[in-house]
């Protein structure tokens, strides 16, 4: 029979990979911590971790486990919560996966007022254009700018991701300024990886295409702010999300190429979380701090 203080037990020290510092955080002594670990681990009939006398290791049984201990805490949490019970302020550990670029314009800068404001959650983000899986990962959030295609994810709208094509002035100056959608085979591209075609509506309705794999593109990046430096650079044209590049645009480092052709094709920006996960107040919280900064920044929707 598991019991969920052992849980939370195991929990933090696979966290930390310290039983110890785990036992500490949870007013045990060392020995008492290690007891517990080893009665949990009796009942699942697995080592869930390796311990040596110069380290501790998550085991393969105890990483995959792991996930499935953090939901069963995050549900008692959320049933103590509802009942109006448990901690007043919401704690733990938080992991958070959002693109970088986005992380350092808009999440970076508000990471102080939300730590002090919940002084008693941690926050383990990883913050990389390359899409983690979230169920086994263990994240308990996630950014992403792309349709819910997985349906064992939820999401809730965090802001419209508008996408606009630009290049620097000098690049202008040099190549000229393409007129229609088909003057862009004459052009250098910038290409994000394992992009497609982005369909563009034209003042007359008229359907056109960004394919940077039909045209000369010569560049193909993995990383959203060295695509946007290396456009700034005179690199080329590429396609950006305006909440990227609005500022640049503002000040002129960037001009707008063929603004009269709308990307038709909407994306948005979703805060999303796995499905099978009662929604805990440490990632409620997150999700409503997030969503009020971000919205109050989203001027990036209009030029």
């Amino acid at each position: 029979m598991m019991d969920t203080a052992s849980l939370r037990l195991f929990v933090r020290a696979a966290e930390k990979l310290n039983i110890g510092a785990a036992g500490r955080d949870l007013g045990l002594a060392p020995a008492v911590a290690g007891a517990h670990l080893a009665k949990l681990e009796n009942a699942i009939g697995a080592d869930l971790l390796h311990r040596t006398t110069r380290k501790v290791s998550l085991s393969l049984e105890g990483a995959e486990f792991l996930p499935f201990a953090r939901e069963i805490l995050a549900q008692e949490d959320a049933a103590r919560a509802a009942l109006g019970k448990g901690h007043a302020t919401p704690r733990g550990t938080l992991r958070f996966t959002a693109p970088s670029t986005f992380a350092q314009l808009y999440i970076a800068p508000i990471l102080p007022e939300f730590l002090q404001r919940y002084p008693e959650l941690t926050l383990d983000l990883r913050l990389s254009d390359s899409v983690f899986d979230l169920i086994e990962g263990s994240f308990d959030l996630a950014i992403r700018n792309s349709a819910l295609q997985d349906s064992s994810l939820k999401g809730r709208k965090l802001a419209d991701d508008t996408r606009v094509l630009c290049a620097s002035p000098a690049y202008l100056k040099e190549h000229g300024t393409p007129s229609h959608p088909r003057d862009l085979a004459q052009h250098q591209l910038i290409a994000f990886k394992n992009q497609t075609a982005r369909p563009l509506i034209g003042p007359d309705g008229q359907k056109e295409a960004f394919d940077p794999s039909a045209a000369a593109c010569r560049l193909v990046l993995d990383d959203g702010l060295t695509q946007k430096l290396a456009t700034i650079a005179g690199a080329g044209i590429s396609m950006n999300s305006l909440w990227s590049v609005g500022k640049e645009l503002a000040t002129g480092d960037l001009v707008q190429v063929l603004p009269d052709f709308e990307v038709a094709e909407k994306t948005v920006l979703w805060l999303v979380y796995p499905k099978s996960n009662v929604l805990s107040p440490k990632v409620r919280v997150f999700m409503d701090f997030l969503i009020e900064k971000v919205m109050k920044a989203a001027s990036w929707g209009r030029l």
